[in-house]
């Protein structure tokens, strides 16, 4: 069983070998996010913060696209589905951040959960080939494919640099703060 703290987050083991322990802050990361975006409505996900246009919602919305990039597109060398298939990424590079402002919060959130869980089954499938050191089928246009061990420390990255944003961003909200 794992632990949560006050805000229903999961620790990491203490005590994981890598997976669990490259898994678990993982998982952390993700529920931060959803810890500072919970029981916001459309007005408080498209609030933004001096002269950035970040919004909460933009990213939700950018977080499920990167987990479907990562986990399906590169890792597995699946093409993309919708809604990042119908996006003319050439013409429009930050589609993810802005078009959330037209999306309901349930929208952003089931968007991001499902995202979530193919990541979390799409993981088990690359882990069940060839472990962490498993390259990803998509490689980089240089040829070089980062592992999955690669893959999972970027994706805390990912987390860790945006919840510093989402913490600015929900304290101008409702002063909401915390970590």
């Amino acid at each position: 069983m794992t632990d949560t703290d006050e805000h229903g987050r999961p620790e990491p083991p203490i005590d994981g070998d890598e997976l669990r322990t490259l898994a678990g802050f993982l998982d952390y990361q993700r529920a931060t996010l959803a810890w500072k975006c919970r029981g916001l409505d459309g007005s408080g996900l498209t609030a933004t913060v001096g002269a950035s246009t970040m919004t909460l919602g933009g990213l939700i919305k950018h977080l499920a696209y990167v987990e479907d990039d990562w986990f399906t597109f590169r890792l597995l060398g699946r093409e993309r589905s919708a809604p990042w298939n119908t996006v003319d990424w050439a013409a429009d590079y930050d589609w993810d951040w802005h078009s959330a402002a037209d999306d309901k919060p349930e929208q952003l959130f089931a968007l991001w959960d499902e995202a979530v869980g193919r990541s979390r089954a799409n993981l088990a499938e690359a882990l069940a080939d060839s472990g962490l050191s498993r390259p990803v089928d998509r490689p980089w246009r240089d040829g070089r494919a980062p592992s999955v061990r690669w893959v999972l420390t970027h994706m805390i990255e990912e987390y860790a640099r945006h919840n510093g944003h989402a913490d600015i961003l929900r304290e101008s909200v409702d002063g909401s703060t915390g970590e």
